[in-house]
């Protein structure tokens, strides 16, 4: 992977929402961090640094360093917890990665193609219907997205997970569930406002016409 993140820790053991609100006027950000057969560890990060790093979608998809008062962890973000009104974070979930253990993250979706695909040339509109997909995978395989490749569809056509090619070692979780769970990811539809349009059009050169014929 191209692009590696490392973020700076320190272990929290003021616990409580007194200690939360004080944190965060501090403009730090309380998180955890769990899983792999260890104890959960309450850290705090600075919130600029955080905020920064997920500026970038592949901060979302990529294992992530974190130096907690001197020790590094290999973890995940499971959960980002912001402010419903205001541009701040107010809390973040890591899970610990095992390198010898499957896990599953949630993939951007890269499409490609759309300017040469034959349905957008013919006025069809684009619609994704997904913007990531969630992979299973060893964490020495897990991509930084997913490319899809559209420039074959004409309108009317679609693409669903199960048309998705993954490389070797890389499982879409969606589809271990089942066929059903075979989502729609991308379509290019008619543009019905442009037809609506070309039928007013019609209508009104036809009632024109009729008019001028009447006139006669």
């Amino acid at each position: 992977m191209s692009i590696s993140f490392e973020l700076a820790a320190s272990i929290r053991n003021d616990l409580g929402k007194g200690a939360t609100r004080r944190l965060r006027k501090q403009e730090m950000v309380p998180a955890v961090i769990y899983g792999a057969g260890e104890e959960p560890v309450s850290i705090t990060l600075g919130h600029n640094q955080l905020m920064h790093s997920t500026e970038n979608e592949a901060f979302f998809s990529h294992i992530l360093s974190i130096d907690v008062d001197g020790k590094k962890e290999s973890v995940i973000i499971k959960a980002l917890q912001r402010h419903p009104a205001k541009n701040i974070l107010m809390h973040a979930d890591f899970m610990r990665v095992s390198m010898k253990e499957k896990l599953k993250v949630h993939v951007p979706i890269h499409f490609i193609g759309e300017e040469e695909a034959p349905g957008a040339k013919q006025g069809g509109v684009v619609t994704h219907s997904l913007v990531d997909v969630e992979i299973q995978c060893l964490p020495n395989n897990l991509p930084e997205f997913i490319e899809v490749d559209v420039s074959a569809l004409e309108i009317g056509d679609s693409l669903h997970l199960s048309d998705i090619k993954l490389a070797d070692g890389l499982e879409m979780v969606a589809l271990l569930q089942g066929e059903d769970h075979d989502l729609q990811v991308v379509a290019i539809q008619a543009n019905r406002a442009a037809e609506v349009d070309e039928d007013v059009e019609g209508a009104e050169s036809a009632e024109g016409e009729s008019e001028e014929g009447s006139g006669e």
